[in-house]
């Protein structure tokens, strides 16, 4: 595990959005797992400055988003689709045959998740990963529980995690209720997971992610047994670590 601490918003979006640039650089067809929320707004605006700046291409590379809401129409102002249009792949030559996110408006949704699935299988190993942390230790929307799904499935989404979102709804009613996420055993056999994480609110349950016991209660401490984990923090999020 390597842990570095930035005592900016800039130098740590800069940082990790580096780290994905360089991914790129070094393999062309690389495959991402893309993350969405508060936190990866301001990497993807630096990859997007990278970008029109001529420094790679996204025209080879395959992407997988974590997660997806059930029931939220695809151009629904909150829909994962919609954000990741709005903050990156509108800005990119990614072709959209390579672009991928669960569709949460499936009529099956087990058919969905065992084709996405598939989808993972076939264009290979994810290469590079990209996480953000929940409050509650979820990993995608993979909340705390006695035993974890490995791979794609419907999860009902914790009281704690529909607060959190609440901010981006008129109100807490209106955040869906369910979502399609990545299985941890997906996330973990990627090659190189980037954990980025922002905030005092998120320094307790970053320092139980990383350094307190390996549980489910805390799905992100799973990330302990990755043998290629890079975190990123603020210095607020890091606060407490030891």
């Amino acid at each position: 595990m390597n842990i570095l601490t930035y005592d900016s918003d800039d130098k740590l979006n800069e940082a990790a959005a580096n780290i994905i640039v360089g991914q790129i650089q070094t393999t062309p067809r690389a495959v991402l797992g893309l993350a969405t929320g508060g936190t990866p707004v301001g990497i993807y605006k630096q990859i997007v400055r990278d970008f029109q700046r001529g420094m790679f291409s996204f025209r080879n590379v395959t992407t997988f988003n974590l997660d997806e809401y059930v029931n939220l129409a695809i151009d629904h102002p909150e829909s994962y689709h919609t954000y990741m249009n709005n903050h990156l792949f509108d800005h990119i030559d990614l072709p959209a045959s390579q672009c991928h996110i669960p569709d949460g408006n499936a009529v099956d949704t087990a058919e969905e998740c065992r084709r996405y699935d598939e989808s993972i299988e076939l264009a290979g190993q994810i290469d590079l990963q990209l996480l953000g942390l929940g409050h509650n230790g979820h990993i995608g929307f993979n909340e705390p529980a006695h035993a974890l799904i490995k791979s794609t499935h419907v999860v009902d989404l914790a009281a704690e995690t529909l607060e959190a979102n609440a901010r981006f709804f008129d109100s807490i009613d209106d955040v869906p209720k369910q979502a399609l996420t990545m299985g941890v055993g997906t996330i973990l056999k990627a090659k190189k997971i980037l954990l980025v994480v922002k905030g005092a609110d998120k320094a307790d349950i970053v320092q139980r992610s990383l350094q307190g016991p390996i549980t489910t209660d805390v799905p992100a401490s799973l990330l302990q047994t990755h043998p290629n984990l890079i975190v990123l923090l603020d210095s607020a999020a890091a606060g407490k670590l030891a």
